[in-house]
């Protein structure tokens, strides 16, 4: 169990007072003046000569400075209290896990993207650590191929799946030389997703459904707890070419924005089209709501976007560590009263 101080400032205040008390105590008693009349008195060495009032006299001397040394542990036990002695919930820690819905654009137009984006999703999965994973195909409207889970084997299984499946289709040639048991696999695996006549990629609605895997997220509104809002994030890969949709991308991205669920994008379009209007705006309203852009045209999107994951989660993980900091005064306490019961006794002993 690892102890940390919630107030170590306390402690070190505490001792320089004390010891600014004890010299100042001990710099008055230095100057005080000796006025007192000068009278015959005995003298003390001779009154301690006798054998048994010798040994007395040693054991008061021996008690008076065992006591004088619990005192002073007795001080630092008390100001070690003071700066309040504190562990980490250990349930408060196992339970920062981040959330990561991964949200894939399925239209005709992705097509020749999406296995790529899938071998991307891989990637990015196999650098993971506890985080539970879903994934979302859309298209005109939502499909979960597998809800959140920690089971990375069954990720890893039905991305590369997935994968395989969209490559035999990657083409034109590759969809005329298609086997009919592939087509439909196909078929299959984008069921669900193509429920809305004249319709097709609607991008907004397709975030929206994905970010209603997240827990808390529903409809229209944002009834995630603040406990929840920053553990969540979504990927989403899209080519930016979108049909006319209920939700906007910026509308979407302000729901899941007002929720904490952080959105980075993954352009995965023809590279001819990454400096087009659309998707400059698609870059500004994901950058604008906190997220982070890549584009698979770039050098390595998976590594920064798994290290862009990575810092996030660090940054959260070590926030929620500072609020699930609990006092833990037990054996501090308990110390500081044995001590007290040690002083008083030796105390009472040298009062007789």
């Amino acid at each position: 169990m690892n102890l940390e101080w919630h107030w170590p400032w306390a402690c070190v205040i505490g001792l320089v007072v004390a010891i600014v008390l004890i010299a100042a105590w001990q710099l008055v008693g230095m100057r005080r003046p000796d006025k007192s009349p000068q009278i015959p008195v005995f003298d003390l060495d001779e009154d301690l000569n006798a054998e048994h009032v010798g040994e007395l006299f040693r054991q008061w001397r021996v008690l008076n400075r065992v006591a004088v040394v619990v005192l002073a542990l007795a001080l630092l036990v008390s100001l070690a209290t003071v700066s309040r002695p504190s562990t980490v919930d250990e349930a408060d820690e196992r339970a920062s896990n981040r959330d990561i819905v991964l949200c894939l654009d399925v239209s005709p137009s992705m097509l020749s993207y999406d296995h790529e984006v899938l071998a991307s999703y891989q990637r990015l999965v196999s650098n993971f650590k506890g985080e539970r994973i879903g994934l979302s195909l859309f298209n005109s409207t939502s499909r979960t191929l597998f809800p959140l889970t920690d089971d990375y084997q069954l990720v890893s299984g039905q991305l590369k799946n997935a994968s395989d499946i969209l490559a035999s289709i990657s083409s034109q040639d590759k969809i005329d030389n298609t086997d009919p048991r592939t087509l439909q696999k196909f078929s299959d695996l984008i069921e669900g997703t193509q429920n809305r006549k004249d319709k097709t990629s609607l991008i907004g609605d397709g975030l929206v459904s994905c970010a209603a895997m997240l827990p808390g997220f529903t409809f229209g509104s944002t009834n995630r707890s603040k406990d929840d809002a920053g553990k969540a994030s979504i990927v989403l890969a899209t080519d930016n070419f979108s049909g006319k949709s209920t939700y906007t991308l910026g509308s979407a991205l302000d729901l899941t924005h007002k929720a904490g669920i952080v959105v980075d994008g993954l352009y995965a379009g023809p590279e001819s089209s990454e400096n087009d209007r659309t998707t400059i705006e698609m870059k500004r309203d994901i950058t604008s709501h906190g997220g982070s852009y890549f584009s698979v045209h770039s050098g390595k999107p998976i590594e920064n976007l798994v290290q862009t994951i990575e810092k996030r989660k660090n940054r959260d993980e070590n926030r929620i560590r500072k609020a699930a900091l609990v006092d833990a005064p037990g054996w501090w306490t308990l110390a500081l009263a044995l001590l007290a019961v040690i002083w008083i006794s030796l105390a009472w002993r040298l009062k007789r």
